[in-house]
């Protein structure tokens, strides 16, 4: 055996125990701190929609008749629902482009399919208004002069005796919470303009936090030109109602206590920590370019997905342990590498599947299991090219060696057809929304790439082992060669 066959079985083994360790489910990840140098992650399996459940959802871009979408303009919508989807914390989710004028969303483990619905879809028109001294309760609707006229900025309001605001470096936001029983609304509330102070394009950045008693809220940072605005209407408003506004619907009515002029605050009202993600996720990445309509919409149980595993997995079992028994006795001795370069096949791709990670689906398990097929095939071809080398005389070495020499084109040639085709449908799957058939292409992909890799290294790196060990005796052993 040449000391490259003992290198190649050394990275073997290694490569082994790595994917083994990787794949292993009690697997804590990966947790390394050495000085600067920090990585924590987590290394598990990505289960999609049809394994999970959860929901999907069918977008459709609703232009006016005879008006057609602007494909940038769909683009930008996908991209900000993409930001959307991801600042929900939706585990694995996918949103693509369908066609000219769709957009599919894909959450997994979803609980809440209309806050999901209502995220998705949100404009996401923020206003901050002056609402004088009337308390505005959560949910009453304004009209604003942003929506009347497009006009915002600050007003000098009617001198009132109100108590001179402190300066303080650190200023913030802290607005006094008013129960709707101390300030009521009058009647004439709906036929009023309210004075737009800032909107949406004035934030920088908002995210959720936590207020002095642990209930959640949204701390947000304003733009210059916004802090500048915001500043000048909180010194010369203090004791004053700014309303906060989504859409034309109050979300939050704090007083002013004392001047903002560092441009940051927060939002605090009655929010659970789902609406507040919500309302972060629709303040930070603003309103979409494209009005968008819900055409479908599938809720897939967890129940579901589960049963669908469990067959799945019932089946692969079967179906891979009939193949492994095939190759065993028909094959014999040749059959049992194959059945341990196919073992070995089976942990490096699912421990790609969780490195990389790639989302598993029904269609990816089958992609899978297709390219299992494909791995004893590459075997097949082999082992019936050094039969045939053998019939004619010739010596071990020399069978291996042109057995695997000649079967290589074969192997080639197929799985380089193979992988055109993954590639195909991978494109098809992204640019027509056909998600299945992209879970397809990728598992069957990599699952070709590691066939190609333990076919040929995996399996010629084990025979030359197994013939040093036995030398041309071997030959001889016809029944155990399956000659």
């Amino acid at each position: 055996m040449q000391q490259r066959d003992i290198t190649l079985l050394m990275v073997i083994i290694i490569l082994t125990g790595v994917a083994l360790w990787v794949v292993w489910p009690g697997n804590p990840g990966l947790h390394i701190r050495l000085g600067p140098i920090s990585l924590d992650r987590d290394i598990r399996t990505h289960l999609g929609l049809d394994l999970q459940g959860g929901m999907q959802v069918v977008l459709e871009a609703d232009m006016p008749e005879g008006q057609q979408v602007d494909a940038a303009a769909l683009g930008a919508a996908k991209t900000i629902i993409d930001n959307r989807v991801n600042a929900l914390g939706v585990a694995e989710p996918l949103v693509q482009l369908a066609g000219s004028n769709r957009i599919v969303v894909e959450l997994p483990g979803i609980t809440d399919p209309d806050l999901a619905i209502a995220t998705l879809r949100e404009t996401g028109l923020l206003e901050f208004i002056d609402a004088a001294y009337t308390f505005l309760p959560p949910g009453t609707e304004v009209r604003t002069s942003f929506q009347e006229s497009g006009e915002f900025g600050i007003e000098t309001p009617t001198p009132v005796p109100i108590a001179t605001p402190t300066l303080t470096p650190e200023s913030v936001v802290s607005p006094t919470v008013t129960t709707e029983s101390e300030i009521t609304p009058t009647p004439t509330e709906e036929a009023r303009v309210f004075r737009t102070v800032i909107t949406g394009r004035h934030l920088e950045a908002a995210q959720v936090g936590q207020d002095e008693y642990g209930r959640p809220e949204i701390n947000f940072k304003l733009t210059g030109e916004g802090s500048q605005i915001f500043g000048a209407h909180t010194v010369a408003n203090v004791g004053r109602y700014l309303a906060i506004v989504m859409d034309g619907v109050v979300i939050s009515s704090p007083r002013i206590e004392t001047a903002i002029t560092e441009g940051s605050g927060r939002i605090t009202g009655d929010f659970t920590l789902a609406e507040a993600r919500s309302l972060v996720v629709q303040l930070r990445y603003g309103a979409l370019p494209v009005p968008l309509k819900v055409i479908q919409n599938r809720t897939v149980g967890p129940t579901l997905g589960q049963d669908s595993i469990a067959r799945s997995t019932r089946a692969g079992v079967i179906g891979v342990v009939i193949v492994l028994l095939f190759m065993l006795i028909y094959y014999r001795l040749h059959g049992l590498v194959a059945d341990i370069a196919l073992v070995i096949y089976a942990l490096v791709t699912f421990a790609l599947f969780k490195l990389v990670p790639v989302t598993l689906t029904l269609p990816g398990l089958a992609g899978f299991l297709f390219s299992v097929g494909t791995a004893v095939d590459a075997n097949i071809l082999i082992f019936e090219r050094m039969k045939e080398e053998l019939r004619q005389g010739k010596r071990l070495g020399s069978a291996i060696r042109v057995g695997f020499g000649r079967a290589w084109t074969s192997i080639r040639d197929s799985n380089l057809s193979t992988l055109i085709t993954c590639v195909i449908l991978y494109w098809f799957g992204s640019n027509f929304g056909a998600s299945m058939v992209k879970g397809f292409a990728i598992t069957l992909f990599l699952g070709i790439l590691v066939s190609m890799f333990t076919a040929i290294t995996v399996t010629r790196t084990i025979i030359h082992l197994l013939y040093a060990l036995g030398g041309e005796g071997l030959r001889d052993s016809k029944w155990l060669i399956g000659l």
